[in-house]
């Protein structure tokens, strides 16, 4: 691992993530708000650190509210986004040196990620915010994965 990205590991008290990578909850809001997607209370917003390195991926997902990408620190990030009825299919890079430090992920959409480089250091806001039943892996849903594999085959391997 690249030591610049286990200090920010050690630093920043991240923890791996279920899809990949290591992150950190750095802030949730103390006002409630009801979602009209879960239909149940959640913290009106909600932040992560997130930090991938070289050769890890954060795996199709999917959150039920709005998630905003944030670029911090290291390589680009290669963000890739389905959307929920699979037909379509697009990819963003958080780049600094283009000045693109932020991309959005609709509710709902299954997103997938991968530095471009030694590590990539992000900041991941959802609003409404996150909340781990909100949450869904694509490789839990077999008859969902089947179908990214047949008509995304070059996007597979983030499953």
């Amino acid at each position: 691992m690249h030591l610049r990205a286990q200090q920010l590991i050690d630093q920043l008290g991240l923890q791996p993530h279920p899809e990949g990578g290591y992150y950190r909850e750095v802030y949730r809001s103390g006002l409630q708000v009801q979602s009209e997607s879960v239909k149940e209370l959640r913290a009106a917003m909600t932040d992560i650190y997130f930090l991938l390195s070289a050769g890890q991926i954060s795996r199709w997902h999917r959150v039920a509210h709005d998630e905003l990408w944030n670029l911090y620190e290291g390589a680009p990030l290669k963000l890739h986004q389905l959307s929920p009825d699979l037909s379509t299919c697009s990819s963003h890079q958080l780049d600094a040196e283009v000045g693109c430090f932020k991309h959005l992920v609709p509710a709902n959409y299954w997103q997938a990620g991968e530095s471009c480089g030694d590590y990539t250091l992000v900041g991941c806001t959802v609003a409404p915010g996150f909340d781990f039943s909100d949450f869904c892996m694509l490789k839990d849903l077999p008859e969902t994965a089947a179908k990214v594999y047949a008509d995304f085959p070059q996007l597979a391997a983030l499953i």
